[in-house]
């Protein structure tokens, strides 16, 4: 009996640090791929392969997606080709040469311009537009229900906890990957649905922008305690113990990544 799977293909020409996530019994394998510029992550039934291409080599990245449909077929698992999607991250503004398709079981992967991963929506180009109009009209749907409660003279405070479990969540989804790179339109954008939940709850209600600034500071604070983190290494304290040294970039995008503004 086979199982089938789909999945999402991605490299990126940036400079990152990668590793690798797969199966306990593929210990070995794991061993001797994490040497690779490549990461292959496994969600339930969901798998994902990224690579990073340097001096546009991307054998390692082509390998490794081979790799994964050679060890699914070993293992009575059957990649979904159609579901299968490849979204390449390039910002490069002369390319030597365009994308080879990749293919796998003889069948092309579809090339995307976006992908929703996780409950969130990446673009190639890093933008966060189509995830957050998502989100508000998501949200906004929700908000037909708030009204519903306010009709029945609910009180205030049962309003509230409405607001955060159905609407806030929806909006504060993984908020410390994505916010930070938003443009000024798609933050008025979401705090619009939070003066309408003002409006109608009465009270006054945590804005989108200290949500983030908190869950950047708590998710910073776990990163420092956990010393098997990834990231445990780039939070070091000056000499004199009461500040972190800050971290170097070369570009607008890098600087506002949680990494940087939390520090």
């Amino acid at each position: 009996m086979k199982r089938t799977v789909g999945g999402l293909l991605g490299y990126s020409s940036e400079n990152s640090i990668t590793s690798l996530n797969v199966p306990a019994e593929r210990k070995r394998e794991r061993e001797r791929l994490s040497t690779r510029p490549s990461e292959t992550s496994l969600w339930h039934d969901d798998t994902t392969v990224v690579g990073l291409i340097k001096d546009d080599d991307e054998s390692a990245y082509r390998d490794e997606v081979q790799h994964l449909a050679v060890w699914c077929a070993t293992n009575s698992l059957e990649l979904n080709t159609q579901k299968t999607k490849e979204i390449i991250v390039d910002f490069r503004r002369t390319r030597s040469h365009a994308h080879t398709p990749i293919y796998i079981n003889g069948a092309v992967v579809e090339r995307v311009s976006s992908f929703k991963f996780l409950g969130i929506h990446i673009s190639d180009d890093l933008t966060w537009s189509h995830n957050t109009s998502t989100l508000v009209k998501k949200a906004q749907q929700r908000l037909y229900f708030l009204r519903s409660l306010k009709k029945v003279h609910l009180n205030p405070r049962i309003l509230v906890e409405f607001y955060r479990c159905t609407i806030e969540s929806i909006l504060t989804n993984c908020i410390s990957v994505w916010y930070s790179n938003c443009s000024a339109s798609d933050r008025k954008a979401l705090q619009r649905v939070v003066k309408t939940a003002q409006r109608i709850t009465g009270t006054q209600l945590t804005s989108i922008e200290n949500i983030y600034h908190k869950r950047c500071l708590g998710r910073a604070r776990n990163i420092i305690k956990d010393a098997s983190h990834p990231n445990h290494g780039l939070f070091t304290l000056l000499p004199s113990g009461r500040r972190y040294r800050s971290l170097r970039s070369r570009t607008s995008r890098l600087s506002k990544l949680l990494l940087y503004k939390a520090q």
